[in-house]
């Protein structure tokens, strides 16, 4: 036979029916004012689109401050003023430094050998010999030409006064009688003869005068032609000898030793170390608002220096822009080609302007509202957004001092009117 438990029952005495009521009166006054105290809470929360943890969140403050508008990175030095030198002429070249010489202004670098153009030049200058001879030889003959036809010249005008006179002495004669007139009309024809001789010799010394002139202007004209080029051949002669332009230091070397090069080909390059400048690259976007002039700070070394913006360059590369700054005053001396230098570029720097934390908002909404936390929620707002920085963006409208902002992790809202965040 199973025993049960009867034996183990105990029976409890039954309180006053009046106590229990009152216990479950209470119990219902308490959860009706627990529901009054957290109706508005629910409301909201029952209002909300969605749910989400403020762990997945950035949050920033809207402040009223200085807003600076900079732009920072790293940069290198360049030399301002780094000439490459290129052959004027083909050749053998011969160097005469090495890469990291210090070199001087008009210093010879390298030689380069070209027997074809040092030929070239010294037939030019035969050349040039033999019509400056002809010029000469030219201009004797002119000399020699003009005086024979003054000489002609002279001649004519005894012939001329000779004539002259004997017609003078016929008409006496024939006046006193003592001579023909027949004699008389072969001294008028000697005298007219005579005339004509003269015009004609006075003619010829103008003619030969005119042509003389023209044969020696050709004969200088093609000498001087012929020293041009005898010059030009020496000028190129002469950048066979390969000088520094500037002072400073041998930077590469593109060409061995005895290498034959054709002309124009790289040769070599010289740094102005006393002109350096910091590159740095900038994206496009700020790239717009850079202009030269503006202020700047390099950093390196443990030292601090002012620059100043020297160029932009008008290119796009990879959705950037290479910008170079230059030292004001004296450059520092100890930086090197292609070293590393923090750059900062100062744009704008604005007194009690609203701002806030830059932040993926921005790219997520494009800038027309923000998610705005109040009582637990984010409560989307239409906003406006002024001049941006590295750090802080311009607020123009929809927030005030002292919201807090969701600046990055939005997304997740989905363009929800109202999300609840939890903590």
């Amino acid at each position: 036979m199973i025993r049960d438990t009867s034996a183990q029952d105990k029976l409890l005495p039954q309180g006053p029916r009046r106590g229990r009521r009152f216990a479950i009166a209470a119990a219902g006054l308490a959860g009706l004012g627990l529901l009054a105290w957290a109706a508005p809470g629910l409301k909201r929360q029952l209002s909300a689109d969605q749910s989400v943890s403020a762990s997945r969140l950035a949050i920033a403050t809207v402040e009223l401050g200085q807003l600076t508008r900079d732009v920072a990175g790293d940069g290198k030095v360049v030399a301002a003023v780094s000439p490459t030198l290129y052959a004027g002429n083909a050749g053998s070249v011969s160097l005469l430094v090495q890469a990291g010489d210090a070199v001087r202004r008009d210093q010879l670098l390298a030689r380069l050998a070209s027997p074809e153009l040092t030929a070239r030049l010294a037939q030019e200058r035969s050349n040039a010999d033999a019509l400056k001879s002809d010029m000469l030889r030219a201009e004797a003959d002119a000399r020699q030409q003009i005086a024979q036809a003054q000489s002609n010249l002279e001649t004519s005008s005894i012939a001329h006064q000779t004539a002259l006179n004997d017609l003078k002495r016929q008409t006496q004669a024939f006046e006193a009688g003592a001579t023909a007139g027949m004699q008389v009309d072969l001294a008028r024809d000697a005298v007219a003869r005579a005339q004509v001789a003269l015009k004609q010799a006075q003619g010829l010394v103008g003619l030969k005068d005119d042509a003389l002139k023209f044969e020696l202007l050709a004969k200088r004209q093609a000498y001087e032609r012929q020293l041009m080029q005898v010059k030009e051949l020496e000028r190129q002669v002469e950048e066979l000898n390969v000088r520094s332009p500037v002072d400073g230091s041998v930077g590469q070397l593109f060409v061995t030793e005895r290498s034959t090069v054709a002309k124009d080909a790289k040769l070599l390059s010289v740094i102005d170390l006393s002109a350096l400048e910091v590159q740095m690259q900038v994206a496009e976007s700020f790239a717009r608002e850079l202009s030269a002039g503006m202020p700047g700070e390099i950093r390196g070394n443990g030292q601090s220096w002012k620059g100043v913006v020297s160029s932009i360059s008008p290119e796009v590369v990879n959705n950037e822009v290479a910008a170079r700054l230059r030292f004001e005053g004296q450059a520092p001396a100890q930086l090197r080609q292609n070293q590393r230098l923090s750059v900062r570029v100062l744009l704008d720097q604005r007194e009690q302007v609203l701002s806030v934390a830059r932040g993926s908002f921005i790219e997520e909404s494009g800038g027309r509202y923000a998610y705005v936390l109040q009582d637990g929620q984010a409560l989307k707002r239409a906003i406006r957004l002024g001049a941006q920085s590295l750090s802080k963006v311009e607020v123009l409208e929809g927030l005030k001092p002292g919201e807090r902002v969701v600046i990055s992790g939005s997304d997740a809202f989905k363009g929800a009117e109202r999300v609840n965040v939890s903590q």
